[in-house]
């Protein structure tokens, strides 16, 4: 594996035009990006590493646009780009170049199909599967500077070399254990989540650990107060924290405060808060008084219960038991809000949200016979 890869600074129009030209006929295009996000919602991009092989290009991005050729590139019509980690690097290519990246690989992803560890690292990662230790005393670097120092450089271009052999072998492993179809699947689904990510903004609010503690009138509250952060947040291009956190947003949604001052009593809100968004809040809050009890959500139960409890139990064993079987992490198969979903609709007797695809082959039916033997011991007792 090279220690010195062949590195190609991109800060022109026609070095990128060049560059295009020589990746468009590979079958493979390893992808990385580096960024900054400390005082914004939107990723700044500062650096895009791309190679086929044997050159190495780094993209200075604050100094270029994406041409046309690139757009291709990254795009469906482009090779299969192989990505390591790749959520926030598709919301970073996305924003300078304005396509979603199809169709990708994740190399982490394809690492959890193969062994237990669902998110190893890249460093792990290239150790695994190479031997080589890369280095770490650039992580921190600050990638806007210019112009990046020789160390920045061949750091940055380590972290795409790798990816395509890497990606072979483990190619040649999922295709052994018959398992390329999963991640091909997935990645998909990666992309698809990245090409609706502004849609899910009303969905935020279920992220909450403790939403079940709400009455359902707090849950509405708490659903249209992380609705509208989330469509602020990206409007103003800020961190969530700098306008208002969850904690303090549930607690807000909890309390249901009917002024300003009943607002600034309310634990975690500044006077800062009140004086700038406490007209909005308000005027969110006074919504969700006057909505008719038919309109609000159903109270969630509690997980905290006997039955709650039994099902999770149950319903975590059949993740476990075919984990096991097919050697790979637990959190692969299923996540615990997936499984809570599960119990929570068996609770309230409504059609289950089953997984589907290739998940849905190995647990449906597993899943199902849990709750249903769950539910007889019940009568039973």
């Amino acid at each position: 594996m090279p220690v010195d890869p062949d590195i190609q600074w991109v800060d022109t129009p026609d070095a990128l035009s060049h560059a295009c030209e020589a990746l468009a006929t590979v079958s493979f295009l390893a992808v990385d990006t580096e960024f900054i996000r400390e005082s914004s919602f939107h990723p700044i991009p500062a650096l895009i590493q791309l190679t086929g092989g044997d050159t190495v290009y780094l993209v200075d991005p604050q100094a270029l646009e994406a041409n046309d050729a690139m757009r291709r590139l990254l795009g469906r019509e482009g090779p299969v780009k192989l990505l390591h980690a790749c959520s926030e690097d598709l919301e970073v290519l996305a924003k300078w170049s304005g396509v979603i990246v199809q169709p990708m690989i994740d190399t982490q992803l394809a690492q959890g199909m193969l062994g237990e560890t669902p998110a190893m690292g890249y460093q792990r990662l290239v150790e695994h599967w190479t031997g080589d230790v890369l280095p770490k005393d650039e992580t921190r670097s600050d990638w806007l500077e210019r112009p990046l120092s020789d160390a920045q450089c061949r750091y940055a271009a380590l972290d795409v070399v790798y990816l395509l052999p890497i990606w072979q072998l483990q190619r040649q492993a999922l295709e052994e254990r018959g398992r390329l179809t999963w991640l091909e699947a997935d990645c998909a689904e990666l992309v698809s989540q990245a090409q609706r990510s502004e849609e899910n903004d009303d969905e935020w609010y279920r992220r909450h650990r403790q939403l079940w503690r709400l009455d359902p009138r707090s849950v509405a509250a708490y659903q249209r107060l992380t609705a509208w952060r989330e469509a602020q947040v990206r409007q103003r291009d800020m961190p969530r924290n700098w306008l208002v956190s969850d904690k303090v947003l549930y607690s807000i949604a909890e309390s249901l405060p009917a002024n300003r001052y009943e607002l600034a009593q309310v634990e975690g809100v500044k006077p800062s808060l009140v004086k700038r968004e406490g007209d909005t809040l308000l005027a969110i809050l006074r919504e969700v008084i006057h909505l008719e009890p038919e309109a609000l959500p159903t109270a969630l139960p509690s997980p905290m219960s006997g039955p709650f409890k039994r099902r999770l139990k149950r319903l975590k064993g059949c993740v476990s038991e075919t984990a096991d079987r097919l050697g790979v992490a637990p959190e692969l198969l299923a996540r615990r809000r997936d499984l809570e979903a599960l119990v929570v609709a068996d609770l309230e007797q409504l059609p289950l949200p089953l997984p589907d695809g290739w998940r849905g082959e190995l647990l449906a039916d597993p899943f199902e016979k849990a709750l249903e033997a769950v539910s007889s011991e019940a009568e039973r007792n």
